[in-house]
């Protein structure tokens, strides 16, 4: 058993059965992610040959304390602005920020382009909004012009879940980008930009997916006013998009200037830093909330509560997945696949979209897909191999890949089919179809520009 343990295939043991206890806790057992993800960091504790050396702790003791010890390392680089995105999401939501965004797009781009407008709706606002919130907000307007027009439901419903998930899934600070930003320690200025423009075309190909479906399911709202908009005051448009857009200027000025230059003023390294850009965002979003619903100070913070109890939440199960992926590295595994593939060639882009297809398909979580797949990834180009493209692309891969199949245990297939109204069969004709053609043409559109342009 020793000589089997301290062998260099051993890792890949290590992997595989951990990937079988996440998936087995989180879809059979119906564990919480956090608790699964924990109790497997721990498991590869138990199980891997070797582990960083704790003083005056025994070999099973620091099968224990080394995951809670990355588990308090990953958590210290997410946390804040985790919780500042939550602060921002719900101060758009509550002060009708998000809202007024909504309603300019489909003024500006008129009824004839209201999907388009949707979509982008969709795309702007889940940056700093969780899906599922962003679907509550909008939802209401895909039903109440589906009803005016007697039409177009199932393409305002798709344009509305598309653009939102394609930030969702490629633009921190949404918890999956921002942790593989994080552990590929790309600068998260170049996430965003990159994120962004690379979800332009699958947003193109989403919009027209959704038409050819519109065409030929005649499905109806079978939902009225159960989530209707409430009326809120109008805010200017300007303070709306300030809190999303600050932040993203800020932080990917910082990135730009030092990938053009090598070196940032100090003032500059400052505000393009990404907790004090996100605070900054989060401050204004604060005024705005506070002005336009005219809250005094001690109403403010009451209401702050809400977003800072969902983010911890998030923080949990995203730090928890930073520890199991770390855990995952110290087993060896990117040595092991180093050993394994040494006499042939691995395509990395690939390999990373297979592995998050593989683990979103099997426990229906994309977020603990992004997680786990990026710090298999990161063990693997960690071990000094050259890669001919820069480390965002297999970022971004892994990112579409975390799409492919979203289904019954998938949180967000139910998101989408309760609170549109459609059935389980028409969820997975619709949203299931569109959600794998965003995967792959995501993967294909990534191995084309690291070809063309690899920025190495």
């Amino acid at each position: 058993m020793d000589s089997l343990v301290s062998s260099p295939y051993w890792p890949f043991v290590v992997l595989i059965s951990s990937i079988i206890v996440v998936v087995s806790l989180i879809s059979h057992y119906k564990f919480h992610p956090f608790i699964a993800l924990m109790l497997a960091a721990i498991f590869v504790g138990l199980i891997s040959d070797e582990l960083p050396s704790l003083e005056n702790f025994s070999r099973i003791v620091r099968a224990v304390e080394v995951p809670m010890i990355e588990f308090g390392i990953v958590a210290g680089k997410i946390s804040w602005v985790i919780a500042l995105a939550a602060i921002i999401g719900a101060a758009m939501m509550e002060s009708g920020a998000a809202e007024r965004i909504v309603n300019s797009l489909l003024s500006f781009l008129g009824e004839k382009r209201a999907p388009l407008a949707l979509l982008i709706s969709g795309f702007i606002l889940s940056i700093p909004v969780f899906f599922d919130t962003v679907f509550f907000l909008l939802i209401p307007l895909a039903i109440t012009m589906a009803l005016k027009t007697g039409k177009n439901y199932i393409l305002y419903v798709i344009a509305i879940a598309g653009g939102a998930v394609i930030t969702h899934t490629l633009v921190p600070p949404t918890p999956g980008p921002l942790i593989m930003s994080e552990t590929f320690q790309i600068e998260l200025g170049v996430t965003i930009l990159t994120g962004i423009l690379m979800g332009i075309i699958p947003a193109t190909v989403i919009l027209y997916l959704a038409k050819r479906m519109n065409e030929k399911f005649n499905i109806p709202v079978r939902i009225r006013t159960s989530h209707a908009l409430e009326s809120k005051p109008s805010p200017g448009l300007l303070m709306c998009v300030l809190p999303i857009v600050s932040p993203i200027i800020l932080i990917s000025s910082a990135s730009i200037v030092q990938a053009l230059y090598g070196t940032l003023p100090a003032w500059l390294a400052f505000w393009g830093n990404k907790n004090i850009a996100m605070g900054l965002g989060t401050a204004i979003a604060l005024l705005l909330w506070a002005k336009t619903l005219n809250l005094s100070s001690s109403e403010l913070w009451k209401r702050i509560v809400k977003p800072l109890e969902i983010a911890g939440i998030i923080i949990l199960i995203t730090s928890g997945g930073g520890a199991y992926g770390a855990m995952i590295k110290h087993s060896g595994i990117g040595e092991a696949i180093k050993i394994t593939t040494a006499n042939f060639q691995v395509h990395y882009l690939f390999l990373a979209w297979i592995i998050a297809a593989v683990m979103k398909t099997a426990q229906g979580s994309g977020t603990v897909a992004m997680i786990t797949t990026s710090s298999i990834m990161v063990a693997l180009i960690g071990t000094s191999i050259d890669l001919p493209y820069h480390p965002i692309y297999v970022l971004m891969a892994i990112g579409f890949g975390s799409c492919f199949i979203s289904w019954m245990n998938d949180s967000g297939f139910w998101v989408v089919a309760k609170m549109s109204g459609l059935t389980e069969k028409e969820t997975l004709q619709t949203w299931t179809l569109i959600l794998a053609s965003f995967a792959v043409v995501g993967l294909i559109l990534v191995l084309i520009v690291s070809t063309i342009l690899p920025f190495r």
